[in-house]
């Protein structure tokens, strides 16, 4: 259970702070919601707290975890599917898991097919939202702003270190 104040990820939305764990009455049944106000975009979000752990909301990752991501940005694209669809789809299961591992498989992944070749709209679009993810991510664990965060990802993406 998080309480106000925590710091936590709501998967495909981003880094997120609880402001508030409040009894609400929804559809006709009363839950206790956590009220997170979403770092990137200001949107205010409701979960209720007995699915938090469905939908995937969790802590931020700890100080030693970053390097770990480093190298998962840092190390070649393991994406090899030429159907753009199944590619979108899989990177899209990727960002859902929550797991800032396979969010920063498919920023790495994409960061390099763009680098070959012109990335689609809407793989284009993924590929900002797997960044902005990991970014915010590693700036609250980190403890150091934005910018800061994404010169280190930035930095770690464009090393190639076979993995």
């Amino acid at each position: 259970m998080f309480k106000v104040g925590d710091n936590v990820v709501y998967p495909m939305h981003g880094v997120g702070r609880i402001d508030a764990i409040e009894k609400k009455v929804v559809l006709g049944k009363k839950a206790e919601y956590y009220i997170i106000t979403i770092q990137s975009s200001g949107m205010k979000v409701m979960i209720p707290v007995k699915n938090a752990e469905n939908i995937g909301l969790r802590s931020i990752i700890s100080k030693k975890e970053i390097k770990k991501i480093i190298n998962v940005l840092a190390q070649e694209e393991t994406t090899t599917m030429d159907d753009w669809k199944e590619r979108y789809q899989t990177n899209i299961d990727k960002v859902k898991s929550g797991s800032v591992y396979e969010v920063s498989e498919v920023a790495r992944d994409l960061y390099r097919r763009g680098c070959e070749k012109e990335l689609s709209i809407m793989e284009r679009k993924l590929y900002e939202n797997a960044y902005q993810l990991v970014t915010h991510e590693i700036a609250l664990a980190k403890e150091i702003d934005i910018e800061e965060a994404g010169h280190i990802v930035s930095e770690a993406l464009s090393t190639h270190t076979k993995g």
